[in-house]
């Protein structure tokens, strides 16, 4: 049955002024759809400072005198239906500004959009979507945290870059296949709303609504996360709040006047970036923004948005040498935090599981915490510390690692201040920052052993887990987004793969890895200062499961034979995992699958603990199984 087609009411227009209206594209932006008994389009858009606005387009020849729009008193939004429009056709508004200048905007509420470089908006039939995935949602845990969660980050153009097509529909059968094959439980894609150059990877975007016509279409789009879904896979997806491009066809002075950005270009303008800021303060913007969130995860079934450079947001002074106080003489943007927090409260009210993801760079207090105790309320924040700290002693000549051992230590005195990820991001990997094996020292063979053990010390470290697509094969170039990553051309790098599918399988069948990652009673130290010859150990356990994992890790160059690793259970304990095994590219050394306890014999240790005496090979990490 066709949708009849409505003017906004008096509380649509009430809500989106008072800064509280979650579902604005609702009643803005283009609708298809019966109007007194006949087919017809209502188009409505949000411009008060305009002497008037109309729409222009494919159905009445791009004429802006024959599409007049309606104001609805001072609210500020103009309406029209028409009749002769239809899905598909290509539209914007032509705005008539405070000084009588014209200018053709696209639709901010758009659902559809041109393929890039065009910049026009397009009528959609509908967004109704025959989703298959509701095993998925209805068995999907209110609260991802005690869950295994480790995620496939990807670029979607450049995944698909040179495939037969670049598309959606392709994505369905490659992309999925790919993370199936890997064991993650999420996906995380780079922005995908719509954007105006391909090289800013999507966030400076025009398009707050409108998933990326360089693909396909929106159903298409819908039918990508229902098969990720139906495969178990979470989708995680990138959303920018806090800037947007300055491009003159989209929310850059969209009437005229600074409507979504400020008018003081100290606050208006990003100084790193060129792109304009969005007003927090301003109630309208605010209702566009919260819409923005619920739109992704109501319409489109997304699992969690990951929002992007919260530090820009939340302080004033951000990347500036001058900058506009907030109203109590702090540096704190607290219409942004607001905003945060107000998003962070809805989206689990409107889809039971859904969370999001702080990529927060400083040490900005409770951004996990509840909105209820003064915190962001973000479910996860991106441990860019721990990322920082490991990478940076994975690049040392291990002879010079123990002058340094403080950088793997460290993080622990922090680990569980808040909900940890710990990111391989994108952000790591390009800019002539090089790719992760490009980071580890050494030669060829020294570089993947690094890799290995990076990703076991990773997997086994507290917090969830998030790796940039090539980097599971040891991808020797940085990340270049018109160029495919490297998923695999050599034996070395099948077999890094087949680690990191195995790391993720064993993560999710070991409740040790996980549920305890955001509490330090689930972690100890056994082995914390043995500088000189670059080892550490560590338990994760959980109180009601008998067993534990003891993660042991060698960063050296050197072998170690009946090295002593105080232990707990007595018994025989199961080498589970070793980064040197010959299946993974290593030397093959090891323990032949299982250690016995025994009395240490170290002098300094009168106590007489129960030791594990083990072999360590070079460059690895070992998991043992308590009995």
């Amino acid at each position: 049955m066709m949708n009849e087609l409505r003017y906004a009411s008096d509380l649509d227009l009430y809500l989106f002024g008072e800064g509280r209206h979650q579902m604005g594209w609702e009643f803005l932006g283009a609708h298809f759809g019966e109007f007194q008994g006949e087919l017809a389009v209502h188009f409505a858009a949000w411009a008060p400072a305009a002497r008037s606005i109309s729409v222009i387009g494919d159905f009445n020849g791009w004429d802006y005198s024959r599409g007049y729009m309606s104001p609805r008193g001072d609210s500020g939004v103009w309406e029209l239906v028409s009749k002769q429009c239809r899905p598909g056709d290509i539209y914007k508004f032509s705005v008539e500004t405070s000084t009588g200048d014209r200018v053709e905007k696209a639709d901010p509420y758009a659902l559809w959009t041109e393929v890039p470089p065009k910049t026009g908006s397009r009528v959609i039939e509908t967004l109704e979507f025959d989703w298959t995935d509701q095993d998925w949602m209805v068995n999907r845990p209110a609260w991802i945290g005690d869950s295994p969660v480790s995620i496939y980050e990807v670029h979607l153009g450049s995944f698909m870059h040179g495939r037969h097509e670049q598309s959606y529909i392709c994505a369905v059968d490659e992309l999925v296949a790919h993370v199936k094959e890997l064991g993650f439980t999420h996906v995380e894609l780079m922005p995908i709303n719509e954007h105006p150059f391909g090289g800013s990877w999507g966030y400076q975007g025009t398009s707050y609504f409108a998933p990326s016509s360089r693909w396909g279409t929106p159903l298409e789009f819908a039918a990508l996360v229902d098969a990720f879904h139906n495969q178990s896979i979470g989708v995680i997806l990138d959303w920018v709040p806090g800037h947007f491009a300055t491009d003159l066809h989209g929310l850059f002075r969209f009437d005229g006047s600074a409507l979504y950005e400020h008018l003081d270009e100290i606050q208006g303008i990003h100084p790193d970036w060129g792109s304009a800021i969005f007003n927090f303060d301003r109630k309208e913007v605010r209702s566009f923004l919260l819409s923005s969130a619920n739109f992704w995860v109501s319409k489109y079934h997304i699992d969690a948005l990951r929002v992007d450079a919260v530090a820009s947001m939340i302080y004033l002074d951000y990347s500036r040498s001058t900058w506009v106080p907030n109203v109590y003489g702090g540096r704190e943007n607290l219409g942004a935090i607001s905003l945060l927090q107000e998003v962070n409260t809805m989206l689990p009210l409107i889809s039971k599981g859904a969370t999001t993801f702080a990529e927060e760079s400083t040490a900005f207090p409770q951004v996990t915490q509840s909105v209820d105790v003064g915190g962001l309320g973000f479910g996860f924040k991106w441990n860019m510390g721990w990322m920082h700290d490991t990478l940076e002693y994975f690049c040392y000549d291990p002879i010079y690692r123990k002058y340094h051992h403080d950088l793997i230590t460290f993080g622990l005195l922090y680990a569980f201040s808040e909900n940890f990820v710990l990111p391989l991001s994108h952000d790591e990997v390009v800019h002539q920052k090089g790719s992760l094996y490009a980071k580890m020292y050494g030669d060829e063979w020294q570089r993947f052993a690094h890799l290995r053990a990076l990703y076991a010390w990773m997997w086994a470290y507290p917090g969830k887990k998030l790796l940039f697509m090539g980097s599971e094969a040891g991808q020797s170039y940085e990340w270049n987004d018109e160029v495919a990553p490297d998923l695999g051309s050599s034996e070395l790098q099948e077999k890094l793969k087949r680690l990191v599918a195995d790391l993720n399988h064993f993560y999710r069948d070991t409740p040790q890895l996980y549920l305890g990652d955001h509490r330090p009673d689930g972690f100890s130290w056994a082995i914390v200062d043995d500088r000189d010859s670059n080892t550490f150990a560590f338990s994760r356990k959980v109180s009601h499961l008998e067993s534990e994992v003891l993660c042991v890790a060698n960063f050296s160059i050197a072998d170690r034979y009946n090295y002593e690793v105080p232990v707990t259970s007595e018994g025989t304990w199961t080498e589970v995992l070793n980064t040197d095994s010959a299946h993974y590219g290593g030397s093959g050394k090891g323990n032949l699958g299982s250690v016995k306890t025994s009395v240490t014999t170290r002098p300094s240790d009168p106590m007489g603990r129960s030791v594990l005496s083990v072999t360590l090979p070079a460059l690895s990490v070992v998991y043992f199984l308590s009995p």
